[in-house]
């Protein structure tokens, strides 16, 4: 599904520090209905905080965000309301250890968006066995492998029909052999159209999935565009020698 009108998510000259460290500068960004947008960059170079700006659980220091065409940075705006219609998946799973998988999916959708519970429990199960994880509903977050885990988490971010979804770095706790099966469930929401901003160092998965790659580097975007034209034929320098030191890393 192709990415089309006018953007679900836009960050105008958006600024944050913490202290006297200034960890994004100015940064802008839209992502469009159906689009994927791949945010890579050296850890440090504000991709996490970016993410955690647009889900309201940082305060932006100056500009603006906006969730289809809404000012979300308004003081007046309530960040609980604009997290339902976001979800922010985390690099660490954040899963509740005393729910089974199914109560960690249906939680939200029940007290969010007030889903009876048998309607909620239906659409839980259908997810589990759409992230593979069928008859593990039962199971507890401990008895599960961190991808299995990290699965529940997108499944339980995506149970609440967000109108775009933020990925933060979701494969980096996992061993690389359980990479590809949660790499899998992403893949998955994309080819259904998913609206998605993804911080991720799996440059492979970003030049399969994204629209779009947004290189961030020194809390500024310095080169955005096509998978193909970023990540072979980079323009700027620092994108270059990024490249370079992740693939001689990889080796």
């Amino acid at each position: 599904m192709s990415a089309t009108g006018k953007p679900v998510l836009e960050v105008r000259d958006v600024t944050k520090s913490f202290g006297e460290r200034e960890v994004l500068r100015g940064v802008d960004l839209g992502v469009r209905e159906h689009e994927a947008i791949a945010l890579i960059g050296a850890s440090g170079s504000g991709k996490s905080t970016l993410l955690r700006c647009i889900d309201l659980l940082e305060e932006v220091d100056d500009g603006d965000i906006f969730l289809d065409g809404e000012v979300i940075t308004d003081p007046a705006v309530d960040p609980v309301a604009v997290r339902r219609r976001l979800a922010l998946v985390f690099q660490a799973y954040n899963l509740f250890p005393h729910l089974s998988a199914l109560q960690n999916v249906v939680l939200g959708e029940m007290r969010a968006h007030g889903a009876s519970r048998a309607e909620a429990e239906e659409r839980g199960r259908e997810l589990l066995a759409r992230f593979g994880l069928a008859g593990r509903e039962d199971d507890r977050p401990e008895n599960l492998s961190g991808g299995q885990q990290q699965r529940v988490a997108i499944a339980r971010a995506f149970a609440g029909r967000p109108r775009a979804l933020l990925l933060d770095e979701v494969t980096s706790a996992l061993d690389p052999e359980l990479v590809g099966e949660v790499l899998e469930a992403v893949r998955d929401l994309k080819r259904d159209g998913m609206t998605m901003l993804i911080a991720t160092h799996e440059m492979s998965f970003a030049r399969e999935v994204a629209d779009q790659v947004a290189f961030l580097y020194e809390g500024r975007i310095l080169e955005q565009g096509p998978p193909e034209q970023v990540l072979e034929a980079p323009r700027r320098d620092e994108t270059k020698r990024f490249l370079t030191r992740l693939l001689r890393v990889g080796r």
